[in-house]
């Protein structure tokens, strides 16, 4: 109990201390692993709640859902490919700050409308404007990562190794930044073209850096 007691009045003397003095205290990264996966896990529910189930097994009822599944697939993988490598950026850090939770805000609130340019799309049977507006998102969501991952290999308290890494990513970040953009324009020419793109630049992220993991000595 004295222990305890100990711990609370050291605290309250260096959160004192750090407001008083206009100090940014880091903060554990924990909270923000748990926020991320649980809006993670919610947008999938969302996408899969969104898909209507045929009211008899003729084929003519199942085609009707296919363009749901086939958006939903394709919007499950991506968030599946972002919450593997959020979880490598992530793991790279010991404690977070304002900025980096304002970033990771940043980069959710975009993956959060995910779920409805994925239904825009199947109710539309992956209309050239729907799928033009499901590229514009996916540059968005991008973007948000990148910040993201700018801004956490820029702290001073990063290893040099692992800002290195990180930095060296930004090469594979800017091809899928062209392609996602090129996809927006061609979805007026077949939207087929841009869900390939949007195929090619998934699988370009499908397994979280390897140089992460070996920078961190997993590997």
């Amino acid at each position: 109990m004295h222990d305890t007691i100990q711990r609370i009045e050291v605290r309250y003397v260096v959160v004192s201390s750090a407001i008083t003095n206009n100090i940014t205290l880091p903060m554990n990264k924990s909270r923000l692993e748990a926020f991320s996966d649980g809006v993670l896990a919610i947008i999938i529910t969302i996408m899969v709640l969104e898909i209507k189930m045929p009211h008899d097994t003729s084929w003519e009822q199942i085609k009707h859902i296919l363009p749901s599944l086939g958006s939903y697939l394709l919007s499950f993988v991506f968030i599946g490919i972002y919450w593997g490598n959020h979880h490598h950026l992530i793991h790279t850090l010991h404690k977070v700050n304002g900025k980096i939770i304002w970033a990771n805000l940043h980069l959710l609130f975009w993956l959060s409308l995910i779920p409805i340019g994925t239904a825009w799309m199947a109710d539309t049977n992956f209309d050239p404007i729907a799928v033009a507006i499901y590229g514009a998102l996916l540059v968005a969501c991008g973007f948000g990562y990148g910040m993201l991952s700018g801004i956490i290999a820029d702290l001073p308290s990063m290893a040099p190794e692992l800002s290195k890494v990180l930095h060296q990513s930004q090469r594979k970040k800017t091809i899928s930044y062209v392609l996602y953009l090129s996809s927006i324009p061609l979805a007026f020419v077949d939207p087929l073209i841009s869900c390939i793109i949007f195929a090619i630049v998934g699988l370009m992220w499908i397994i979280p850096d390897k140089d992460v993991e070996r920078a961190l000595g997993e590997g």
